[in-house]
């Protein structure tokens, strides 16, 4: 609640003064005329605020009514009304646009997945096989499916039968130049361990045994004695041996016939060369 509105309500007694008044003249009648020149000039004073007050209650009550007066309430009517117009026709006005923009998505979608035009350029020649030059067809899918029945040769021509020969020919050429040319052969290169009996057995001899497996694609290297223990000492031999000729099986079985000497053979390390 505002000021305005607590000061219209306010309940004030603004007859007071009269009563005071009323009540001066009494005890003047009876005690005799007692009233100064001051008590006059306050009373007057009092009777001036009283109607002051009385001026600001009937204002503020008048412009309070007046507030709330009917014709206010319908200007405002009528203010709410063409909002409402006016909000509606806005509503219509985007709903167009937005019809309009489904529209022309529409239209882009359709522009797009249509078919690009293409320009169609000469062929370049392209030299035939036999000597002879073809010039080259370029054309767009609709028209290669209209040409394909007349693209199609039921009897064939000469051109195609001495391409045909001409193929068969430098593949047979091909063919006889790569049979006569060597191919490469796979060679390994083997570490082998040879182990004696004990520490007298005569490692010279053993050596001289291993070296007496002789084969075609064999070719033995350096060897060297390592100590195992005891005493006791292995021949380790490095050869080299063709893949397709030699194998490690052919040459623990030759080495191991040497019994006097030898032990037993291992493979130490076996590498592709």
């Amino acid at each position: 609640m505002s000021a305005v509105d607590f000061l219209a309500q306010e309940k004030i007694w603004f007859e007071k003064p009269r009563y005071d008044e009323a009540e001066r003249r009494f005890y003047e009648r009876v005690n005799g005329p007692s009233q100064t020149t001051q008590d006059v000039g306050a009373n007057t004073i009092l009777q001036d605020i009283a109607r002051a007050r009385e001026n600001i209650q009937k204002s503020l009550a008048g412009r309070s009514s007046s507030s709330s007066s009917p014709a206010d309430q319908g200007e405002i009517i009528c203010r709410i009304k063409s909002l409402e117009l006016e909000n509606h026709s806005l509503h219509k006005v985007v709903e167009d646009l937005r019809a309009a923009l489904s529209k022309l998505e529409c239209r882009v979608a359709v522009l797009e997945k249509s078919p690009a035009a293409v320009t169609l350029a000469p062929a370049p020649s392209v030299p035939y096989t036999n000597g002879t030059t073809v010039q080259q067809k370029t054309s767009n899918p609709a028209e290669e499916e209209e040409d394909d029945d007349d693209d199609i040769d039921l009897f064939g021509s000469d051109e195609d039968e001495e391409a045909e020969k001409l193929k068969e020919q430098r593949l047979k050429e091909y063919a006889e130049k790569k049979a006569k040319k060597p191919g490469v052969i796979a060679k390994s290169s083997i570490l082998l361990d040879v182990k004696p009996w004990d520490d007298e057995t005569d490692m010279v001899k053993l050596e001289e045994c291993v070296r007496s497996v002789q084969a075609d694609g064999l070719l033995w290297g350096t060897s060297k004695l390592v100590p195992v223990g005891y005493g006791i000492k292995k021949l380790q031999i490095a050869c080299v041996v063709e893949d397709d000729k030699v194998g490690t099986d052919m040459l623990e079985e030759e080495i191991t016939k040497f019994e006097d000497y030898i032990q037993s053979v291992d493979v130490a390390a076996f590498n592709k060369i």
